[in-house]
Order: C-alpha cells, then sequence, then structure tokens
C-alpha cells in the first residue's frame, strides 16, 4: 500500500507542478503539457507485458524493489531539470525523457502489487486486499495537490520532486529489507497451495479459462498468444481500458478544470480536485469488500462481476451530473460521487486478472493494465483537443462513453473459480 502510494503521489506530482509553475514559467500550453503527462503513459503502457513477465519470472519482490528505486531517481532528476541541467529552450523535450524513463521504471507496480496480493490472501480475501492498495495509491491522487502544492510554495518546485524522490528510496529500501513473495510456509516441501482447498497443486494452476474451459500456454511466446488471445482476457482489457480513460480524466485534468474553466480559484481548485480521488481512495477497499460479499451469496461467477457492472454504469450517469450542475456545490458533489462510485469496481479487476492467469498472473494483469493505460493515455491529450473544438461539456463527456462500454465488457467475461484445475487440452 505504501509503495502504492508514493508511486503514484511522484506520477501526479507533474501535474500539479505542471498547473502552477511549469506552463507559465516555461511558457508551455495546456496541449504540450498533455504531452509530458502522456510520455509517462505511453512507456509505461508500452512496457508493461515486459514487466508483466519479469514479475512472473523474478517475484514481485524484486520487480516492486526495482519499480521503486528507479522511481526515485528520475522523480529527483525531474527536479534536477529544473535547476539548469538542460537550457530553457529544452526544458520541454529534457521533461519528455526524463517522466518517459520513469515510466519504464513504474511499470511492475499494480501487477506485481496484485500477484503479490493472491501469494498472501486467500480467495474470499482477495478482492478487499486488492481494493486496499489500489486505494492506497488513489489516495496519493487525493492528497497531491494540496501536499505538493503546499511543498512546491515553501521549497519551490526542483526541490519538492528532490525530497519526494528521497523519500521514495527510503520507502522501497524498508520494502527490499522487510518484504517477501509470499508467507514463510507457502509449498514448503509440497506442491500443494493450502488455500485453494488442499486439491489443487501449483501445476495445475497455469492459466485458465473458465469461458472456455482450455488451457492457456503459458511458455514463451506461444504462452503470451495465447494469453493474448482469450476471450476472457480481452474483454477484461477492453474494460478496463473504459476505467482507465475516466481516471485519468479526473487525475489529469480535473484540476486545471476548476481553477482555468470554472474559475474557483487557486486554493479551492487544489481542494475541490482532491475530492473525486479521495472519494474512489474510499471507495476501492469498499468495493473490495462488497464483491467478496456478493461472491459469497450469489456465487463465484455473479458476484464477481456485479459490482463492475452497476458501478460503472452509475458512474457514467453521475458524470454527466456533473457536467450540467451550475451551483459549485453540485458540480462538486455529482464529480466527487462519480469517481468515488468507479473505484469500487478495482478489486474485482485486479483479483480477477490473476485469478484467470494462474502460474502467469503477472502478465495477465500486466495484459490488463496495458489495456487501462493503452486508452487512459489518451485522456491527457484527448480531453484538452475535444474541449478546444466542441468545448469542455463534451470533453468531459467522453469518459461517461467510456464508462458505459466498459460496464457491458462485465456481462461476457467468466470468472475462474478459486481451486479449480486447469482442463485439459
Amino acid at each position: 500500500m505504501a509503495l502504492c502510494f508514493i508511486s503514484h503521489f511522484n506520477r501526479a506530482s507533474m501535474t500539479s507542478a505542471g498547473d502552477e509553475r511549469l506552463i507559465k514559467q516555461f511558457g508551455l500550453d495546456p496541449l504540450a503539457m498533455g504531452w509530458v503527462y502522456s510520455a509517462f503513459l505511453v512507456v509505461y503502457t508500452l512496457c508493461m507485458i515486459p514487466g508483466g513477465l519479469f514479475i512472473d519470472r523474478f517475484g514481485p519482490r524484486v520487480a516492486l524493489m526495482a519499480m521503486g528505486f528507479g522511481t526515485a531517481v528520475f522523480c529527483a532528476i525531474t527536479g534536477a531539470v529544473g535547476w539548469g541541467l538542460v537550457a530553457a529552450a529544452n526544458v520541454w523535450m529534457a521533461l519528455l525523457v526524463v517522466r518517459s524513463l520513469m515510466g519504464l521504471f513504474t511499470t511492475p507496480l499494480h501487477p506485481g502489487c496484485a500477484r503479490s496480493a493472491s501469494y498472501w490472501f486467500p480467495p474470499e480475501q482477495r478482492a478487499l486486499a486488492n481494493g486496499l492498495i489500489t486505494g492506497a495509491a488513489l489516495m496519493a491522487y487525493a492528497l497531491v495537490h494540496p501536499i505538493f502544492g503546499a511543498l512546491i510554495d515553501r521549497v519551490e518546485w526542483q526541490m519538492a520532486f528532490v525530497i519526494t524522490g528521497v523519500c521514495t528510496a527510503l520507502l522501497t529500501g524498508l520494502w527490499a529489507a522487510l518484504g517477501a513473495d509470499h508467507p514463510p510456509n507457502r509449498w514448503e516441501g509440497t506442491d500443494v497451495d493450502p488455500r485453494l482447498g488442499g486439491n489443487a497443486s501449483r501445476g495445475s494452476q497455469p492459466g485458465f479459462s473458465g469461458a472456455r474451459g482450455s488451457r492457456l500456454k503459458i511458455g514463451g511466446l506461444s504462452g503470451l498468444s495465447s494469453l493474448l488471445r482469450d476471450r476472457n482476457i480481452v474483454l477484461l482489457t477492453l474494460s478496463y481500458a473504459a476505467v482507465g480513460y475516466f481516471q485519468y480524466l479526473f487525475f489529469y485534468w480535473m484540476h486545471y478544470y476548476f481553477d482555468q474553466v470554472l474559475h474557483m480559484g487557486k486554493t479551492e481548485s487544489r481542494f475541490y480536485a482532491g475530492l473525486p480521488n479521495l472519494a474512489m481512495a474510499v471507495a476501492m477497499p469498499l468495493g473490495g469488500w462488497l464483491t467478496d460479499v456478493a461472491q459469497k451469496r450469489f456465487g463465484h461467477g455473479r458476484g464477481r462481476t456485479l459490482i463492475p457492472r452497476m458501478s460503472m454504469v452509475l458512474s457514467a450517469g453521475l458524470l454527466m451530473l456533473g457536467i450540467f450542475a451550475k451551483d459549485t456545490f453540485w458540480i462538486v458533489l455529482w464529480f466527487t460521487l462519480s469517481l468515488g462510485v468507479l473505484g469500487l469496481c478495482e478489486g474485482a479487476f485486479w483479483t480477477t486478472a490473476v485469478e484467470i492467469g494462474g502460474e502467469r498472473g503477472g502478465t495477465v494483469a500486466a495484459i490488463m493494465n496495458t489495456g487501462g493505460n493503452g486508452i487512459g493515455l489518451l485522456a491527457p491529450v484527448l480531453t484538452p483537443w475535444v474541449s478546444a473544438q466542441l468545448g469542455w461539456t463534451w470533453g468531459i463527456s467522453l469518459g461517461a462513453l467510456a464508462g458505459l462500454l466498459g460496464a457491458a465488457c462485465w456481462w461476457w467475461i467468466v470468472p475462474r473459480e478459486p481451486g479449480q484445475a486447469t482442463a485439459s487440452p
């Protein structure tokens, strides 16, 4: 949870610095700044699947160590760019390169955390565990504008990035010293995983598609190709792509929308932009818990898909209410509830991805996250472009459409039953 928090804080701090200092200091327009935001996401997305393969090969502990120390270095370098490391005319290009490299090292974050949760928690608690982890990430978005903004006011943006980079390195050092891939007694001296009821062995857990009941080859390129053709994985990825677009719309442009479009004021915009992210941070573990409860009451398949279907449809409707509201109170309330309700589905996504993948759980989670960020990275650039052509109402409304399309995918996703053995080819 702590690694997720600090990683997303470092990622989102770029928007705070961009809105309050960089755009004005270096004469950048919002579209140019949007490309800096997207540079991180482009590399993060393109390298996500190799990051998943790395997790499955070396384990989540090593993968998260590489993530933490790598992002710490490039977070600090982001600040150094503003100290004259490059000429002022080249700052935009330098930020593109630095944030791209930071995106490269961040790739194992969420697949690694989800893989670790699958090792440490039994099936009936995994959605809640994943909800807590992703909730910590969203707590960072809720706090980044007031905290990093205040840090910028006190020590300027260059030193602020250096300070957060040092904090990231220290936290990663604790993970390196205290973290582990799985509980010490797990599978010791036996091939049987007690969390799967004592009947399922590690050898019976390779990637499984409950929709077709077929074995997913897990070796080499043929294994990756099988994963990419699996219907469950494709639908899960498309649905998470919708979530990614919806989220990044809020993460990268809500502060600007409140401040520059609605003219709510600097201090108020910082506070209001954090509320939707705070709501989502609270809703993610709540959604994980609700998913676990729904599974017990309605069965594994129906219970696992119920919360994502409902939450994505409802969040789209709430977003539209916020767009057409006139009073500040109602605008902020509907936007806050919209992103909060969307967060209810997060635990179901990560739990389902790792379970479908089995021994390739890190890779499947990475494939899903590739979709989430592949479409999500369009939001920082597409939102201001559409808004410039048609107005901000249309630019933000695209998020509601994405939410509805993502919800539809869950009608055809069939989660894997815990402990279910892989069918023979």
